[in-house]
């Protein structure tokens, strides 16, 4: 029961993740010091797209599934309405590539204002 309350823990963090990987932009345009955290972030959940690779955070996922005894995902809020949204059922490499894209096009965007305020002098 433990290792399922942890896996679903992972999930809602890993979903927490991307949120503030794909929109954490936002928050740097109220506070300038968030960036210091989101570059980064946002620079990781980049090239996790571009790069194909996995997060951590999906194997200790499935790892905490695994020792709990669990095989799959069993019906529940978390397995049914948060892991489709981190793991598509049909994600290749293309939509990958769009994904990292459009991340990668939010945070320009977001931080070319940042910066124009900043130089502007307005806060």
């Amino acid at each position: 029961m433990i290792y399922r309350l942890l896996a679903d823990a992972v999930v809602l963090i890993h979903l927490a993740f991307i949120i503030f990987v794909l929109f954490g932009g936002f928050l740097v345009l109220k506070w300038r010091r968030v960036a210091w955290f989101h570059i980064p972030a946002f620079v990781w959940g980049v090239l996790l797209e571009f790069a194909g690779w996995w997060c951590p955070l999906t194997p200790l996922e499935n790892w905490l599934r695994r020792t709990g005894g669990s095989a799959g995902y069993p019906t529940g809020f978390i397995e049914h309405y948060i892991l489709p949204v981190i793991y598509p059922s049909a994600l290749t490499r293309d939509i990958q590539f769009v994904l990292g894209t459009v991340v990668l096009i939010v945070n320009v965007v977001i931080y070319s204002i940042a910066v124009r305020r900043l130089v502007g002098g307005r806060t």
